[in-house]
């Protein structure tokens, strides 16, 4: 048996490559949308993808099962519990060679079996898979592909369809049914291996570790929800569920279209390179449904001089978060970016749904701009010491664009509180015709939030210091 960890940092994701290298068939479980990855990978290790899985209907990134399932000689397999409103209809409702799996269904890949287990509470539908290699001359399995159901140190957080998808009244059912799936967990033999759907990083839990991969009988033992559970299950709901933070407000349209279907990839978007032409730069600056996504590493260089109505997002793990939370998905985008980072930042667009990538400037596009007559937009930074003296009057308000559990544990005196992922739809909240002096804990989500309230048309100051300067 081949068996390989594929992992997007940006996104925190999982993805795993099993094989069986006797028949030299493969099966590829949570994959993502751009999967042409995954097939070169599972090339290079002499294997043949002939069928894909996921453990659940995903909210932080679109699947590409349905990628794949468009592939001749590719059968996709999905649960078939959580009830009609958890099923895949893309898949009933499409002409797909499709399986649809119930609690304790097996499948087999060459010698592989593949058992799933009905896991609910992150999600109603949500599958695990107990992976035996009959290859070996051995029956019992070897290990667990939980998906967002047991990650190394927490559990995948049940409160999203009612934080994320709007289903309200969700999260306490769902933290008992997550309840009910851990004392399943618990009857599971110790030696089982656990190869989880994210690590830390990714907001379906608020404590993951950052090791790659576990032993049920490890996560017994110190997983802090887990030993909840032994306890009682009004301590484990409400532990929890206590200190979730907000979801990025695109997490409900991944969950819609990962339901319904994503839309078909094939190749990724091939955006032009514009370089630094500056006429097509004050076209694209004229159009109101483009956007201009600044992804430059050092954000005081932003601050100092950025192109009218851009905003930032440096590439890296923020990159999918910030963009997702302020972006449109029938917006043009148009990315200021060095040539060699093009493709990865077209991938992390487009896992998150955000297709229409139609062009890139060179960074040297604002030196350009400004050499021939164009005015770059600043804003002021502050540090706290400034910030305090600003405080004092009434013509400014503080924004703090933390989460509301951090908001909750220690704040500035009048802070308003709104997380940085949620400013697209509570912007209606913040009171007209002030200056806003909006921080974070070290400056960094401040930034991003600044940005996008300028963008909008808000007067803003950013600070960027930590938050222990002012305590």
């Amino acid at each position: 048996m081949l068996f390989r960890q594929l992992t997007d940092p940006h996104l925190a994701q999982n993805a795993y490559l099993v094989g069986c290298q006797r028949t030299g068939d493969a099966l590829i479980i949570d994959p993502e949308r751009d999967i042409d990855r995954y097939l070169d990978i599972a090339a290079t290790e002499d294997l043949k993808i002939v069928a894909a899985t996921e453990t659940h209907i995903h909210a932080d990134f679109l699947s590409g099962v349905r990628e794949f399932a468009e592939r001749d000689g590719v059968k996709a397999y999905l649960s078939d519990e959580g009830g009609e409103d958890w099923r895949y209809q893309w898949a009933i409702n499409g002409d797909y060679n499709a399986q649809l799996l119930k609690h304790n269904d097996s499948f087999r890949i060459g010698n592989i079996e593949f058992k799933a287990l009905h896991t609910p509470g992150h999600t109603p539908e949500h599958m695990s898979f107990l992976i035996i290699d009959h290859g070996s001359g051995i029956d019992e399995p070897m290990g667990l592909a939980s998906g967002d159901f047991v990650f190394v140190g927490d559990l995948g957080r049940p409160d999203l369809l009612e934080s994320a998808a709007g289903l309200v009244g969700a999260r306490d059912p769902s933290a008992r049914a997550l309840y009910r799936s851990v004392q399943d967990f618990l009857e599971l033999p110790d030696f089982l291996q656990v190869w989880p759907g994210h690590g830390a990083g990714s907001a379906c839990g608020k404590a993951l570790g950052a090791i790659p991969s576990s032993t049920v009988g490890y996560e017994k033992r110190f997983n802090v929800a887990i030993g909840n559970a032994r306890i009682s299950e009004q301590t484990f709901v409400d532990a929890i569920l206590h200190g979730q933070p907000e979801p990025p407000m695109y997490f409900a349209r991944m969950k819609q279209l990962n339901r319904s279907g994503p839309a078909i990839l094939g190749k990724l978007p091939q955006p032009s390179s514009l370089a630094v032409d500056v006429d097509r730069l004050r076209t694209v600056l004229s159009n109101p449904n483009a956007v201009l996504v600044d992804t430059r590493p050092n954000r005081t260089d932003f601050m100092n001089g950025h192109l009218p109505g851009s905003l930032y997002a440096p590439l890296g793990k923020t990159f999918p978060t910030v963009t997702g939370s302020y972006i449109e998905p029938e917006q043009e985008i148009y990315l200021i970016i060095d040539d060699h980072r093009v493709d990865e930042a077209v991938r992390d667009l487009v896992r998150i749904g955000l297709d229409g990538v139609v062009g890139t400037f060179s960074p040297d596009i604002l030196d350009a701009y400004a050499s021939q007559g164009g005015t770059l937009q600043q804003i002021e930074i502050l540090d706290f010491e400034a910030t305090y003296q600003a405080s004092q009057d009434d013509a400014n308000l503080m924004l703090d664009v933390r989460g509301i559990t951090e908001y909750e544990a220690r704040h500035l005196p009048g802070a308003l509180n709104i997380a940085h992922t949620r400013l697209a739809v509570r912007a209606d909240e913040i009171p007209g015709g002030k200056r806003l002096l909006v921080h974070c804990r070290t400056g960094e989500r401040a930034s991003f939030a600044s940005a996008y309230l300028r963008r909008i048309g808000y007067d803003v100051a950013y600070i960027d210091d930590t938050i222990e300067k002012w305590t």
